[in-house]
């Protein structure tokens, strides 16, 4: 293979947007390029048949590698997004069965917290304020995967929301809410292992003195251990008999009680529910903050969504049945995913060596043993060979109209790859697919139903996004940035909105009464 001399992965910190670092390098070297930093070689790809290679066809061949374990170890343990081989099989095999129909069409958990998300809400936008909807969505994720996890949460929604940094109403003074704590302390453990992961082998100089997510960790396993202690020891004992299918049906009402069944040790269960957690809260909250800001920027596409959310559903508490008749809503959730996934990059080491086969006419690629192979959803699902010539625009109709069966998804399903693998013809392809994938469409859903039930204005407050979270002038129309973007995107292992999306909504019944 060529080496191109390329740069390194850009740091998502720079001053550039990282659409527009890894636009140029596609458009200069291609979809495929190797890189080499300080001796280290590697590969990077934005092609969807090598990302279904890696992902699905030649799955066997890809793992998440000893570099990238070793990096994150001692925040995700060996749970089922940190571990290889038969040892990824036997975590996967452990949790799959809970995520049945049954559990994730069970509503409950999420309206309880949308409403304690939305009253607070209400009570702030009441005072004259904007709001950080993206905290509040944090915070509303990890109530409900916390409580879908123990049975009970962290109560993170019962702690002050802050005020926009213009407010006069704000404050220098920092005191963390007891709430908050475990936010916080999860939080600062997801940026240092990212840190580490930008490092790269150098990261090991930064832990010389100790480990950087110890502390972090210490709150976190401080509020996770007595619970599961707990769950341990008041565990029922496996029925020797009887209808099996009725027991799977009535049987462990929280995650926890699911994992206690299957084993009793509290390291394998931990790293379990860490990682689940992890999931189930950052990709749901970042997706609904990447709504949200589409919405305030498309107020005819807000204006389509609600007419048909109140038409099929009205101002009734959404049902699995109700969403699944609700296809504008479906397609701007899918929008989103495609413009901002959560997950914009990850990576895959080779096991043993293998050619990818030529595109466009060009040569095969040679992938090495033991090579690093990053591949970036993010800017596959905007290049505008795969998209059309209008792959920056945000349209949900193109997940509704001809362009999806003619042009997109049907003819390369690989194009679209929010949740690292694809389902065509019931045939699962990829088997790293996200365990949590129904859930999340599923909480995406309902929470967006409930949010427009109550509003119906959604506009962003630039003036209380902090001046240096604001995109620069000269990043309008260059590669892969939308040309109007108000907001800066960044990731640690989930994209996020830098400093906040501060947002202004008014509510649904004031609008009828003015």
């Amino acid at each position: 293979m060529n080496r191109l001399g390329a740069r390194g992965f850009p740091s998502v910190r720079s001053s550039v947007p990282m659409a527009e670092i890894l636009t140029a390098w596609q458009e200069q070297y291609g979809s495929t390029y190797s890189v080499e930093v300080l001796g280290d070689y590697g590969i990077v790809t934005f092609e969807p048949e090598y990302i279904k290679t890696i992902l699905a066809t030649n799955f066997d061949n890809f793992e998440k590698g000893p570099r990238f374990r070793k990096m994150f170890r001692s925040v995700l343990g060996n749970g089922v997004f940190n571990a290889d081989g038969d040892i990824w099989k036997f975590h996967r095999a452990m949790t799959r069965p809970f995520f049945v129909r049954d559990r994730v069409t069970d509503f409950d958990i999420f309206d309880r917290h949308a409403d304690i998300a939305i009253n607070k809400m209400i009570e702030r936008l009441s005072e004259g304020e904007p709001i950080d909807f993206q905290d509040v969505m944090s915070r509303l994720t990890l109530d409900s995967a916390t409580e879908f996890l123990f049975g009970s949460c962290v109560h993170s929604l019962a702690a002050p929301l802050p005020y926009a940094h213009n407010s006069p109403r704000t404050t220098n003074v920092t005191s963390l809410h007891i709430n908050d704590r475990f936010a916080k302390a999860f939080a600062e453990a997801q940026a240092e292992v990212t840190l580490r992961s930008r490092l790269g082998d150098l990261w090991p100089l930064r832990d010389i003195f100790g480990d950087q997510t110890r502390d972090s960790m210490a709150i976190i396993n401080e509020y996770i251990d007595p619970i599961l202690q707990e769950a341990i020891e008041n565990k029922k004992p496996k029925s020797k008999g009887g209808d099996a299918q009725a027991e799977k049906l009535e049987g462990p009402e929280t995650l926890l009680s699911h994992l206690v069944q299957e084993t009793d040790d509290i390291d394998i269960i931990r790293d379990e529910v860490i990682n689940i957690m992890l999931a189930g809260r950052d990709t749901t909250a970042s997706t609904l903050t990447f709504i949200l800001y589409c919405l305030s920027q498309h107020p005819d596409i807000l204006a389509t969504l609600r007419h048909e959310i109140l038409t099929k559903i009205g101002l009734n508490r959404p049902t699995f049945d109700d969403l699944k008749e609700c296809k504008y809503l479906r397609a701007v959730i899918n929008e989103t995913l495609r413009l901002y996934p959560p997950v914009p990059f990850n990576v895959r080491t080779s096991i043993n060596s293998v050619t990818l086969n030529a595109k466009d006419g060009g040569k095969p690629y040679y992938v090495p043993a033991n090579c690093s192979v990053s591949y970036s959803v993010f800017i596959m699902h905007r290049r505008k060979d795969l998209w059309g010539p209008d792959a920056l625009e945000y349209d949900p109709n193109r997940f509704l109209d001809e362009r999806v069966h003619k042009v997109y998804l049907t003819p390369n399903p690989f194009i679209f790859l929010p949740f690292n693998a694809v389902k065509t013809n019931d045939i699962l392809q990829g088997p790293r697919i996200c365990l949590g994938q129904q859930f999340a469409y599923n909480e995406t859903s309902f929470v967006l139903v409930r949010l427009l039930q109550a509003f119906d204005t959604i506009t962003l407050d630039v003036d209380a996004q902090p001046s240096d979270s604001k995109p620069s002038p000269e990043w309008k129309g260059r590669p892969g940035v939308p040309r109007d973007e108000k907001i800066w995107m960044k990731a640690h292992l989930t994209l996020y909105a830098y400093k906040g999306l501060w947002l202004r909504m008014r509510l649904a019944n004031q609008a009828i009464q003015s």
